[in-house]
């Protein structure tokens, strides 16, 4: 029986658009003003930009260069926990000022409060830190749905295409794999939580459906006849 289900955010919970076209273009713009205002006197700030230094190559104090290697990364798409974390500082600073709403899909804001209330645990996992999953469901455009999840999950446990990783999520949550639902959008991601042997569904709001094994659901309503049947 299904007792936990793990969800992805871009093109699971959230369209794909809302990331590339609204939250990277903000952070992009708001991150250099925000890293040379704070970051002599802001620890957080200061220590992410020693990992990006350390990562990089790029001297500590050269600040400009830092920021450019940032720069580079956003439009590059890089998973560096480092500039996860910068931009989850920027976003939250555009959340709180009410410049940014994120989106969820309508079923999606549906059936996790019906997950929650038929008392399956949520938890989150993607490539953005925690503190950008809990802006984005803190500030979506349908309220707050932070209540509903247990937990969230980054990069820090390790990559998303990486079984290991899924590993580590049920060691941290102390339950079963096969009582564990992933939904996600990629498929390589998919393959490594079964590889850990977790159970999957694979979203594919857009398009033709893949002629696959796995089961595949367009929205979250088609995911919920999954959780009926298990």
């Amino acid at each position: 029986m299904i007792r936990v289900v793990l969800t992805d955010i871009e093109g699971t919970t959230s369209s794909i658009s809302f990331v590339h076209d609204v939250l990277f273009p903000y952070a992009s713009e708001h991150l250099p003003g925000f890293i040379r205002a704070r970051y002599q006197d802001n620890p957080a700030v200061a220590g992410q930009l020693d990992a990006v230094a350390e990562k990089s190559g790029v001297a500590r104090d050269d600040v400009d260069g830092l920021i450019e290697v940032l720069q580079g990364w956003i439009r590059e798409d890089r998973k560096e926990t480092a500039l996860k974390a910068l931009q989850g500082m920027v976003w939250e600073q555009g959340y709180q000022q009410g410049e940014l709403k994120a989106h969820i899909y309508a079923d999606a804001a549906e059936y996790l409060q019906r997950w929650h209330d038929r008392g399956l645990r949520l938890f989150v996992y993607s490539s953005g830190s925690v503190k950008a999953q809990k802006l984005i469901f803190g500030f979506t455009t349908e309220g707050d749905f932070t209540p509903f999840f247990s937990g969230y999950f980054d990069t820090g446990i390790g990559g998303k295409k990486e079984a290991d990783s899924y590993r580590n999520i049920l060691s941290e949550l102390g339950v079963e794999a096969g009582t564990v639902l992933f939904l996600s959008d990629v498929e390589a991601e998919l393959e490594a939580a079964e590889q850990a042997g977790m159970q999957t569904a694979w979203l594919v709001r857009e398009g033709d459906l893949p002629e696959t094994g796995r089961f595949v659901a367009r929205d979250f309503a088609e995911v919920d006849t999954l959780l009926q049947k298990r």
